[in-house]
């Protein structure tokens, strides 16, 4: 119900801008909306805060609260949560595999081809309005001429479009994306697709405007700054610095003096920089988004890597390593497929038994890895079992455990910065035009110089955006000092270690028990590469979850397997540290 809520708003600001071009909305809808909203409050605000800002500003700030308790009621250490609907499991199914799209979902191609419609409806309808009533700026202007600025001008009205769903967050801790069953990783290459597209119309719309003036000399234009409307100046400048964001090599970068560097045996290179004195500091940022727990539900997780791609599987193991001492969780079995090149990476396996873990948790989960060495035949002679060395850090006194940036309750904190940050901003906006702007101006639009009122707005929305997450922000830290007091409090020197070194080593067994119920789950394949339609084909259960992260070429077969048809039993997830 909430959720066809959220749909109905949406739908509504999309209604909006599919109306915006129009004649009804032009010459019908525009004169009463401005009659009832623009007040001296808000001016010639109230129209543009009211249909476009209010509708995403709901759906963002009520979806945080509702995602807050989706998530307590989804607990994965109930049982009953575990049983998911897949009645639109089919929109999130590889539908389009193939560069440079990537592995693309039925849902991504809905929503870009509504996304590329609403473009062309737009741009049609602008032009067929502004061709029946053109306007001739100059005397003895032509047609032809009055046409091609009405274009140039209406590619910055799409532009304004591209921006509009451009500030649509996509970062891990966006309410929006969960909503519409999008993730962070498939949403940011439309992200990228879409500030290119805003670029190129911009870049068009300035291009345009300034053949336009060249044709009819009003090459003075280029330095009109108008003090009712928008500046032709300012937008030069815009256009200038974009694009001198957008070059990548006039992006700043760092070079660091190389002293030397190594080629080891199984085709790794170590590099040696040069570094300044002193230990080198860690700085962690975020994370953001909540714990990704929606693969406990499914009944068989498959995980398909590629060399440094299983580290992602790594931590999901580990945690599903700790969801298994929790009462009444629900455990999938797991199947890990990965492929090296030599035997010696086979260690990063031994990184899945977590430092503090105890004996039980590994060996009550139902783990099969299977690992291919591509580039030897058979086990070497020599001896590799060695000692897994664990080195511990002396902890410094700045130094904090990781929390999430907003705490525990990370949805709920959103929400409320959201709303408070965006009331905050009416009411800010609304004291400074009413006892400040009004008396000027007097609504009219032509006393008070527009560009100051677009300064209004930005300083607003940032005092008001900086108050509210910064109090927010202050306020979490505070918590989280208590916790880490907490946490020191628990602390216990490790005998080992002498007081004053800044680190010490441990040798861990590989005879342990844990390491050994590794091993026994372990089938090394040599001098092969994995058949992963044969072993995705094989997976039995109504409900498989398939994670692949690695080369691109291996994530592409993995997304084309699962999209085939032939296992409708196959969920696919890529996991990409690129897009």
């Amino acid at each position: 119900m909430i959720r066809l809520i959220f749909l109905v708003v949406f739908l509504g600001w999309i209604v909006i801008w599919i109306l915006l071009p129009t004649k009804v909305y032009k010459n019908t809808w525009t004169p009463k909306l401005e009659s009832k909203l623009n007040s001296t409050y808000f001016e010639g605000e109230g129209n543009n805060l009211l249909l476009f800002s209010f509708p995403v500003m709901f759906i963002a700030a009520f979806g945080s609260v509702y995602l807050h308790f989706q998530k307590e009621l989804r607990k994965p250490t109930c049982k009953s949560a575990v049983v998911s609907s897949n009645r639109l499991s089919f929109l999130k199914r590889p539908l389009l595999v193939m560069a440079p799209l990537g592995i693309v979902t039925a849902m991504e191609i809905a929503f870009a081809a509504m996304f590329i419609a609403l473009l062309i409806w737009s741009l049609a309808n602008y032009l067929y309005v502004s061709f029946g009533h053109l306007h001739m700026h100059k005397q003895g202007e032509k047609i032809w001429q009055a046409k091609f600025r009405s274009v140039s001008l209406r590619l910055g009205y799409i532009g304004n479009i591209c921006w509009a769903f451009l500030f649509f967050p996509v970062t891990r801790g966006s309410s929006i994306l969960p909503l519409v069953g999008l993730t962070s990783e498939s949403s940011i290459k439309y992200h990228i697709w879409v500030g290119h597209l805003s670029m190129i119309l911009f870049a068009a719309h300035a291009v345009g405007f300034i053949i336009y003036w060249a044709m009819t000399n009003q090459m003075a234009e280029m330095l009109e700054w108008s003090k009712t409307w928008v500046s032709n100046v300012a937008g030069e400048i815009a256009i200038v610095v974009g694009l001198a964001i957008y070059l990548r090599f006039l992006q700043s970068r760092q070079r660091a003096r190389l002293l030397s560097s190594r080629l080891l045996p199984c085709g790794t290179i170590e590099l040696n920089f040069s570094k300044s004195r002193g230990p080198v500091e860690m700085s962690v940022e975020g994370p953001y988004g909540p714990i990704s727990s929606h693969f406990l539900r499914h009944e068989l997780l498959v995980m398909v890597g590629g060399g440094s791609g299983v580290t992602p599987f790594i931590s999901i193991i580990r945690q599903i390593i700790f969801q298994s001492t929790q009462p009444d969780s629900h455990i999938p079995r797991i199947l890990l497929v990965c492929a090296f090149k030599n035997s010696g990476d086979l260690a990063i396996l031994d990184l899945l038994l977590p430092i503090n873990g105890t004996t039980t948790q590994i060996t009550q989960l139902q783990l099969q890895i299977e690992a291919y060495i591509t580039r030897e035949e058979e086990q070497p002679i020599a001896d590799t079992k060695k000692l897994l060395q664990t080195i511990r850090f002396k902890p410094n006194q700045s130094d904090s455990p990781i929390t999430a940036a907003l705490g525990p309750n990370n949805w709920l904190w959103l929400g409320a910065v959201i709303t408070s940050s965006f009331v905050m901003f009416l009411l800010l906006l609304g004291i400074v035009t009413r006892y400040y702007i009004y008396p000027i101006d007097h609504n009219t639009g032509e006393i008070y110089h527009f560009s100051y009122f677009v300064l209004w707005d930005l300083l607003l929305v940032c005092a008001s955006i900086v108050i509210a997450s910064g109090a927010a922000f202050l306020w979490c830290k505070k918590q989280n000092g208590v916790e880490k007091q907490q946490i020191e409090n628990l602390e216990v020197p490790n005998p080992t270690a002498s007081p004053g070194s800044d680190l010490y080593s441990a040798d861990t067994e590989l005879e342990s028990v844990p390491h050994q119920s590794l091993v026994q789950a372990t089938n090394v394949h040599f001098g092969a590469r994995p058949d992963l339609k044969r072993i995705l084909f094989e997976c039995k259960g109504s409900d498989v979850g398939v994670l692949a992260c690695g080369p691109k070429a291996m994530r592409h077969e993995v997304a084309k397997i699962c999209s085939s048809g032939l296992a409708d039993n196959l969920h696919f997830e890529s996991i990409s540290f690129d897009w």
